[in-house]
Parts: C-alpha cells; sequence; structure tokens
C-alpha cells in the first residue's frame, strides 16, 4: 500500500507475526532505475520474507528493477496489475492494465528471464464494464503461460471511471466466488485472496480452498491481530511475542532508527493502533500522536507510553 507499507512498518509487522509474506508498498520501476536505490529497496533482513511489489508496464525496465529488487535481497517480485489509483492510471499501469493482458504477460515473461527468484502478479476480477469471467481469466492465463508463479486477486472490480478510489472499497460488491473458481480452473497455480477481509479469524476458512490470503488495511489498522497467523499456517506454532514484547523490540529499533539520522515519528506513525479495542487504547494513540514528533523523541517514548497504559492492560 502506498505510503503505508514502508520499511518501518515491515519491521513492525515481523515482530506480530514469524511466517507471514510481507509486500512492500508500490515501486514504480522508473523510480528504482532512476532515483535512490537504497531508500527505495533498503530494508532489514529481519523482515524476510519480503516481497518487493512493482509498478510499470514496459518489460524491459521491470525486468530490469527486478533484477536490482533481486539483488537487494527480496524473496519475490510481484506485478501490481490492481492498483486504481488516479497516480497510477497516469502512468498506465496498476489496474487499467488488466484491459491488456497480453502486454502483463509480457511483462511477466520478461521478468522470469531476469530473475531467479518468484515472480507473481496481484489484480483484480476486472475493471469497469469487463466481465469479470472473461477479463480474470484472460488476465491469469496471460501470465500463468509466461511463467508467473501465483496470481493474488482483488476480489472487486476496479472502477477506473466514475469513482474514486475511496468509494472503489466498497463499490462494486466484492465476488469472493470468482477467486474460488479461478482456483478451480488452475488448481496447480497459486492463487491468493484479497480485499474486505476484516480480520485474520475471517481468512481462516479461505485457506482450505486457496493457496493464501492477503490483509492490506485491515493488518495496519489492527495490527495485533497478525499475533494469530503464525498459529494459521502452522497449528503447532504459537504467538511469535506479546504486545509488551512488539513494544520493547520496536523502541530498539527506533533508536536505531534515530542514531542513523531518522525521526521517531516515521516509526511510530504505523503503530498507533497496536492496542486497538484494549483498555488503554485511546491513551496509546494519544501519546504517540502527541510526542513522538518532538524533536529529541526517542524509543523511550514508546515505554513510558506503555508503562502509562499498562494498568489498564492488566485490570482487563
Amino acid at each position: 500500500m502506498i505510503d503505508w507499507t514502508d520499511r518501518h512498518c515491515r519491521f513492525f509487522h515481523r515482530q506480530l507475526s514469524g511466517r507471514a509474506l510481507l509486500f512492500t508498498e508500490m515501486v514504480v520501476d522508473q523510480a528504482i532505475l532512476h532515483g535512490d536505490k537504497a531508500r527505495l529497496l533498503g530494508f532489514d533482513s529481519a523482515e524476510h520474507p519480503v516481497a518487493l511489489q512493482l509498478g510499470g508496464s514496459d518489460a524491459r525496465r521491470l525486468a530490469q528493477a527486478a533484477a536490482i529488487g533481486e539483488a537487494f535481497g527480496y524473496d519475490e517480485i510481484n506485478l501490481n496489475v490492481g492498483c486504481p489509483s488516479d497516480r497510477v492510471q497516469s502512468g498506465t499501469f496498476g489496474a487499467c492494465l488488466m484491459l491488456r493482458p497480453a502486454l502483463v504477460g509480457e511483462c511477466v515473461a520478461a521478468m522470469r528471464e531476469a530473475v531467479s527468484i518468484p515472480v507473481t502478479v496481484k489484480c483484480r476480477i476486472g475493471v469497469d464494464e469487463q466481465d469479470p469471467e472473461e477479463a480474470l481469466d484472460a488476465l491469469a492465463d496471460a501470465v500463468v503461460a509466461a511463467g508467473a508463479h501465483g496470481i493474488w486477486v482483488h476480489a472487486r472490480k476496479a472502477w477506473l471511471k466514475g469513482l474514486s478510489p475511496k468509494e472503489n472499497r466498497e463499490i462494486p460488491p466484492l465476488d469472493y466466488g470468482r477467486v474460488l473458481r479461478l482456483k478451480q480452473r488452475l488448481p496447480s497455480i497459486f492463487v491468493g485472496l484479497n480485499g474486505g477481509l476484516a480480520r485474520v479469524e475471517a481468512a481462516a476458512p479461505y485457506l482450505d480452498v486457496l493457496d493464501g490470503v492477503m490483509l492490506g488495511r485491515a493488518a495496519y489498522q489492527n495490527p495485533a491481530d497478525l499475533l494469530h497467523v503464525d498459529a494459521l499456517i502452522d497449528a503447532n506454532t504459537g504467538p511469535r511475542a506479546d504486545l509488551e514484547d512488539v513494544v520493547h523490540a520496536m523502541a530498539a529499533y527506533a533508536d536505531r532508527h534515530i542514531a542513523s539520522g531518522g525521526r521517531l515519528a516515521q516509526v511510530t506513525r504505523h503503530m498507533v493502533g497496536l492496542f486497538a479495542g484494549r483498555p488503554g487504547a485511546r491513551r496509546w494513540r494519544q501519546i504517540l500522536s502527541e510526542r513522538a514528533t518532538r524533536p529529541r523523541a526517542t524509543g523511550a517514548l514508546l515505554i513510558e507510553a506503555l508503562d502509562e497504559i499498562r494498568p489498564a492492560l492488566s485490570a482487563a
């Protein structure tokens, strides 16, 4: 998710789940080729496994960007063919590429040739007036023929005309059945589900019939839910940590980031929802929102905030 799942967010989420595959925010191929590669692609080794999500529509540039991503150590390259943002449409990539499955296939083939790690695609079930039955099959057939290792499907049409990206999160309705039918049609291909899943527990039933489930905003807004992910992947796995462990780990991480020239708020902005739904959650949000932007704020602020809400947590 652009501007959301940066390296600090991913390190934070990794403290909550050791098994989940994490995704970067979408990075445009030309930014990688011509920009600050270390800033755009650098990540902490603790984040593994982590996939680099690319945006673009030029096969040659995408192949070059994918190769750079592999050299940085990413575990997977994912091509985004599902984002409906205006910024994305203006660059002729994202969801509008659902209209050009042959081009998407060319891009996947070029990336497969350039890297040895898996290449996957994230798409919609269709865009605008497309028939989802035909559109999704056409896209899937093109990328499978090109050698894609898997397809992540956001089970909602993208409307590129007449709806804002925010409105498109609710309209038109989700169609999980369409994703299930794709899996039935392609039993040997990885097919994962995305879209509208508000909690980890809501994802569990789909793991019996699909190969994976992707959480976006739900994981960001209620990150503590990720504590249950590892047990879904392996029933013999207990929680990776408790929330206090996570806070202490993030305090140490924040201090390392500050020592390298960063700011505390760059880390804590992803953590305001950590105690969502628990006693003390409002106070936790207040402390992080009001104090993390202060010039000399350090990771100690996280410990102070935890100490302040601990009585409420203990009472609960």
